[in-house]
């Protein structure tokens, strides 16, 4: 299905902007996009995306916040400045690999998420004359 509704959108979109059929098919298809997102059920599905961006975004700060911290405590522990560097280097290293792991999973979720709310908005408007 969501296959389907990538398919749809591609041709609609590539359609309106390769059209030559004028102002007025122009109008037309605008008109019943327009239908389209303003419909409750995909309303709904925006705004679960912006809620869901949003929450996920703020993962990845909270984890870059998390790795500075570490970084800086280790560079302030006790030791030789060598030891102290060699131990920031550390940490900054498995610190990268936490934040690399947070966005990975982050554009993962909010891929999925958008892709389901694609899938929502095409079931919605199945039978409705929709675009």
């Amino acid at each position: 299905m969501r296959g389907k509704a990538g398919l749809v959108v591609g041709l609609a979109i590539g359609y309106v902007l390769g059209t030559r059929a004028g102002r007025e098919r122009y109008e037309q298809i605008k008109t019943q996009w327009l239908k389209v997102w303003n419909l409750d059920p995909v309303q709904e599905q925006v705004g679960k995306v912006k809620d869901f961006a949003k929450s996920s975004a703020m993962a990845l700060p909270s984890t870059l916040w998390d790795s500075a911290v570490k970084v800086a405590q280790a560079a302030g522990s006790k030791g030789t400045p060598g030891q102290k560097l060699d131990a920031a280097l550390k940490v900054g290293k498995d610190s990268t690999d936490d934040v690399e792991a947070a966005a990975k999973t982050s554009a993962k979720a909010v891929k999925d998420a958008v892709e389901d709310v694609a899938d929502d908005i095409a079931e919605s408007t199945d039978g409705r004359g929709g675009a």
